[in-house]
Parts: structure tokens; C-alpha cells; sequence
């Protein structure tokens, strides 16, 4: 793991282009997901998003069926 790696896993706070890169995901993406969330936070015109309330979103969607994994 790289150092760019470790410190981008420990940040609790990301902004829109920086999360989607962390997530594999493209930048519109992230942006819907971290606003479906409620993870953002806005202050004058930097958002950030909170990835501890996005991570606990995307649990919401975690598949337990096991007839998928077949």
C-alpha cells in the first residue's frame, strides 16, 4: 500500500472528486450517492462528505441472497 493510499484511507472527511477516485466510481456518481446519504457537508462553496455516514449507507445495500453469489 502506498503512502498516498494509507493517508486517504484514514481521512474521515473527502471532497467530491477525491471520494470518487476512493470508491472506483465515476465524480456524478459519488455526488448522488454521498447527497442520497445526507453525508455532505457544505461550507460557503467546498463540500465535503463524511465517509463514515456514506459507508454506513452503502450497507444499506449490501446483498445477503444467497442465490445471487451462485
Amino acid at each position: 500500500m502506498d503512502s498516498k493510499t494509507k493517508k486517504t484511507n484514514n481521512k474521515r472527511f473527502v471532497r467530491y472528486p477525491e471520494g470518487a477516485e476512493m470508491y472506483s466510481m465515476s465524480l456524478s456518481k459519488f455526488q448522488q450517492l454521498a447527497k442520497d446519504a445526507k453525508a455532505c457537508y457544505k461550507m460557503n462553496r467546498l463540500v465535503l462528505v463524511n465517509l463514515d455516514i456514506l459507508d454506513e449507507y452503502l450497507e444499506t445495500f449490501h446483498i445477503e441472497d444467497e442465490e445471487f453469489y451462485k
